[in-house]
C-alpha cells in the first residue's frame, strides 16, 4: 500500500518494532490481508511500561507550553495527513471513506481543544479561617497511563485519551485493538513527526489483549488505566487495577433509548435516527439501541423510518456513495441475526431488511411490533437494527428507557419545551441528545453512568482525568 502511514511494525520507546511472531488484520469488508503487525508479549509489554515512566520523569517538568505546542502539532500533522488516516481506517474498519473522514476530524478536534486547555490546568486560592495559613492547590500529571481502545472508533478514541495525557505532562503506553492496530500505528508516526519525546507514546501489538490488559491494569508504574470497551472487560480490568489502587477512567456498553412523543417533529425524529443508528452500521456505543414510539405517532413514524432506511446504500467502505458498511467480523453477524430472529419468535415483523447480505453485510432493518422481554430490549446490539417498541404515557417511556443497567446515552424528541426539560433531566444517562441524534463534541464531557463508565472525556473534566490535585500548606 502507497500510504505514508502504514507500517508493519510496533511502536516502543521511540523506536520501530519488528518480530518474528506476527498476526494478521484482516479487511472485513473483502476479508483480504491488509498486512500484519508483531505479536508482542508481556514482557514487551513492560518495557514500554519502563520507558514511558522514565520519559515521565522529565516529560512532566516540560513547560505547559511546550507540552501543549507538541500536541498541537499533532493536531497540524493529522490535518496534513487526513486522507491517509481516513484510507487506513476504511480499511482495517469497513466504515464508509466519508465516516473515516469525519472521524479524522471528530478525533483531531480532541486535540486541538486539548492543546489550548491544557494552558487552562489551575489550581485555586483558598481562604483561611485562622488568617495564619497559606492555602492553595495546584494540578500536577498523574504519571504513567495505560490505554486500552477499540476497534470501532480506530482513532477517536485514542485521540481522546492520548491528547489531555500528554499535555497534563503524562507518558501513555496504548495496546490497541488487533482488529484495527494500523490507524493507532499511523497516530504514533504523526507523533514522532510531532516532535514527541521517546518513551512519551508507545504502541504495543498484540492479539494476547487478556495478557497485556492484565500487566497494563496491574503494573505498579502505571498510575492510571483508561479504557473503552464493554462492561465485562471493563469490570475485570477494574478488579485488576484494584490491587494497585490505579485511576481508572472507562467508556463502556450502551443500551441507548430514543425517545419519540407525539409532539415530536416526526421528520426530524426519522432524521435523527439515521444519524444515531446507522454510523459505522450501528457499531458505536452511543448507537440507539430501542426506539420507543408514543402510539399515536407510531405508525408514521415507522412507515417514514422504514422509507428512510430502504434509501441507505450498503457497500464496500470505498465504493462512492456508501452509507452501509460491514460487520466487524462473522460474531457480529451471528449476534445480529440471533437479535432479529429472537424478536421474529416474540412477535415482532420486519418493514425492510432482516437478511444476512453476503460477507459481513447486513441489510439495515426495521423491526416493529418488537415485545418488551426481546433480547434486544436487553442487550446492545451493535449493528443496523431498529427495534420499534410502543408507548402510551411520558413516565412509561421514561420507566422503560431507565430500564438497563446501562447509562451512557439517551435520545428524545420533542416539541414541547417544558417536556424536554423534565424528561432530559428524568433519563438515566450522562449523555442526552434532545432532537438530536448527534451529541458528541469535544468541549462537551463524553460519558456514562450505571454500568456504562467512569469518568468523562472530553472538555475541562476530561483534563481533570489526568492530573492529580495538590494541596499546599504554609504557614504565614
Amino acid at each position: 500500500m502507497k500510504n505514508q502511514l502504514f507500517t508493519q511494525k510496533a511502536y516502543i520507546d521511540g523506536k520501530w518494532i519488528e518480530s518474528d511472531k506476527t498476526f494478521e488484520i484482516i479487511n472485513p469488508s473483502t476479508n483480504s490481508l491488509i498486512g500484519s503487525l508483531p505479536d508482542l508479549t508481556i514482557n514487551d509489554c513492560t518495557k514500554a511500561i519502563n520507558a514511558a515512566h522514565e520519559a515521565w520523569l522529565s516529560w512532566k517538568n516540560r513547560p505547559i507550553g511546550e507540552r501543549c505546542a507538541i500536541v498541537r502539532r499533532i493536531f497540524e500533522l493529522t490535518v496534513q495527513y487526513k486522507n491517509e488516516f481516513a484510507e487506513i481506517m476504511t480499511l482495517e474498519s469497513g466504515k464508509p471513506l466519508t465516516e473515516s473522514l469525519g472521524e479524522v476530524d471528530y478525533g483531531n478536534a480532541f486535540v486541538e481543544w486539548f492543546a489550548e486547555e491544557g494552558k487552562r490546568a489551575y489550581g485555586e486560592t483558598i481562604p483561611s479561617l485562622n488568617g495564619n495559613m497559606r492555602l492553595s492547590t495546584i494540578k500536577q500529571s498523574v504519571g504513567v497511563v495505560a490505554a486500552i481502545t477499540p476497534w470501532n472508533f480506530p482513532l477517536a478514541m485514542i485521540s481522546r485519551k492520548l491528547a489531555p495525557a500528554l499535555v497534563s505532562g503524562c507518558t501513555v503506553v496504548l495496546k490497541p485493538a488487533s482488529k484495527t492496530p494500523f490507524t493507532a500505528i499511523a497516530l504514533a508516526k504523526i507523533c514522532e513527526l510531532a516532535g514527541v519525546p521517546k518513551g512519551v507514546f508507545s504502541v504495543v501489538t498484540s492479539k494476547d489483549s487478556k495478557g497485556l490488559g492484565k500487566e497494563l491494569a496491574t503494573n505498579p508504574l502505571v498510575r492510571k488505566l483508561t479504557f473503552t470497551g464493554s462492561t465485562e472487560v471493563g469490570s475485570m480490568l477494574m478488579t485488576q487495577a484494584a490491587g494497585t489502587i490505579k485511576r481508572v477512567s472507562f467508556e463502556l456498553g450502551g443500551n441507548a433509548p430514543f425517545i419519540v412523543f407525539d409532539d415530536a417533529d416526526i421528520d426530524a425524529a426519522v432524521q435523527g435516527a439515521i444519524a444515531g443508528k446507522f454510523r459505522n452500521a450501528g457499531q458505536t456505543c452511543v448507537s440507539i439501541n430501542r426506539f420507543f414510539v408514543q402510539e399515536s405517532v407510531y405508525e408514521t413514524f415507522s412507515q417514514k423510518l422504514t422509507a428512510a432506511v430502504e434509501k441507505l446504500k450498503v457497500a464496500d467502505g470505498f465504493v462512492s456513495g456508501s452509507q452501509v458498511g460491514p460487520l466487524i467480523d462473522k460474531n457480529a453477524i451471528d449476534k445480529v441475526q440471533n437479535h432479529v430472529q429472537d424478536a421474529l419468535r416474540k412477535g415482532a415483523k420486519i418493514t425492510t431488511g432482516g437478511k444476512h447480505l453476503e460477507g459481513n453485510f447486513f441489510a439495515p432493518t426495521v423491526l416493529v411490533e418488537v415485545a418488551d422481554d426481546a433480547l434486544i430490549q436487553s442487550e446492545e446490539t451493535f449493528g443496523p437494527i431498529c427495534a420499534l417498541f410502543k408507548f402510551s404515557t411520558e413516565e412509561e417511556a421514561i420507566q422503560k428507557a431507565n430500564d438497563t443497567p446501562f447509562g451512557l446515552a439517551a435520545y428524545f424528541y420533542s416539541e414541547n419545551i417544558r417536556r424536554c426539560q423534565r424528561v432530559g433531566e428524568a433519563l438515566e444517562a450522562g449523555m442526552i441528545g434532545i432532537n438530536t441524534g448527534l451529541i458528541s463534541n469535544a468541549s462537551a464531557p463524553f460519558g456514562g453512568i450505571k454500568q456504562s463508565g467512569i469518568g468523562r472525556e472530553g472538555s475541562k473534566y476530561g483534563l481533570d482525568e489526568y492530573m492529580e490535585i495538590k494541596y499546599l500548606c504554609q504557614n504565614k
